[in-house]
């Protein structure tokens, strides 16, 4: 029985070694993705996002016990920073979701970053699909942590949810650098500690000037402690239901796969140059031209553009 015969009938295994297939770039794996894609297009897409020590995989792993309740088939993708010298995921998130692990309604995947920016990883894009076409209803999509960097998130995800954590000294430097413009709804994590009432206050107050539209809700949640955990869920539904009665559901996907389809044609201009032997070293004399100042980098890459054309 074939790899995809088998992941259409639900079989875990078949979907993980799809998985591993996309990671590693094994010969024939576009191939079995175009196959597939057609029958994708179910699951609901979550992002979660914060900075590092926010509690994104805590708050996780409560919000995927949550609609495991009610019954819902979940996949979870936790981006991991990666190590320099496998590439394999450092920090491995399953570990901190170990009790969902033994769920089989649940499919939890760490996906090293790779060195790949914005959060997420290259190969994030095929494996929710992959996981759609399992039959995950809800796709939940943890970035790897790194910062203010992790727009990415919201080009994947229907619904991104902004985790914040009071005492971590980057509230306002969050603000200005445009997160505000990421989240669709924002969860204040740890809202035991001092100072949680006082980022939700900053957050509201930044929220009210936003544009006319959706207004992101912001609530005090305690992963730890099992608390708002509900709200934090009505509100991610309540967002769902806001873009598929504005009918603005099927514009954010658009705009979604229109950019992975530039990231997937900047893939292939990149491997066309650098795995091609005569072109990377056309593309290494340049650098050295330009590195010395006897050519520009402009005129470089018109050099480079028209190697495409042979």
């Amino acid at each position: 029985m074939t790899l995809i015969k088998r992941l259409l009938e639900g079989d875990k295994r078949a979907c993980a070694r799809l998985i591993s297939h996309v990671e590693n770039n094994v010969q024939g794996i576009n191939e079995k993705l175009k196959e597939i894609y057609p029958k994708s297009g179910g699951a609901y897409v979550i992002g979660i996002t914060g900075p590092p020590g926010s509690g994104k995989s805590t708050l996780t792993d409560k919000l995927v016990k949550l609609f495991r309740k009610e019954g819902k088939k979940i996949g979870v993708i936790a981006v991991d920073p990666t190590s320099p010298f496998t590439g394999g995921s450092i920090l491995g998130d399953r570990i901190r979701m170990n009790d969902l692990s033994n769920d089989s309604g649940v499919f939890i995947r760490s996906m090293g970053a790779r060195g790949h920016l914005g959060g997420l990883s290259d190969s994030t894009s095929a494996a929710i699909t992959i996981l759609d076409v399992y039959g995950c209803e809800y796709i939940f999509l943890e970035t790897v942590g790194v910062g203010q960097s992790e727009v990415e998130v919201m080009k994947s995800a229907d619904t991104t949810v902004m985790v914040m954590v009071p005492g971590l000294g980057d509230d306002i430097q969050a603000i200005k650098a445009g997160i505000m413009e990421i989240g669709d709804v924002f969860a204040i994590n740890k809202a035991d500690l001092d100072g949680a009432k006082r980022t939700k206050r900053e957050i509201d107050m930044m929220l009210d000037f936003s544009e006319e539209g959706w207004r992101p809700p912001v609530t005090l949640v305690s992963a730890l402690r099992d608390e708002n955990i509900d709200v934090l869920r009505d509100e991610i539904l309540e967002h769902y239901n806001y873009l598929k009665d504005n009918e603005l559901y099927h514009v954010e996907r658009k705009n979604n796969v229109k950019s992975e389809i530039m990231s997937l044609v900047v893939k292939k201009v990149k491997n066309k140059i650098i795995g091609n032997e005569e072109n990377h070293q056309i593309l290494n004399e340049l650098s050295e031209k330009v590195a010395i100042r006897e050519e520009n980098p402009y005129t470089a890459s018109e050099v480079i553009m028209a190697l495409l054309k042979k």
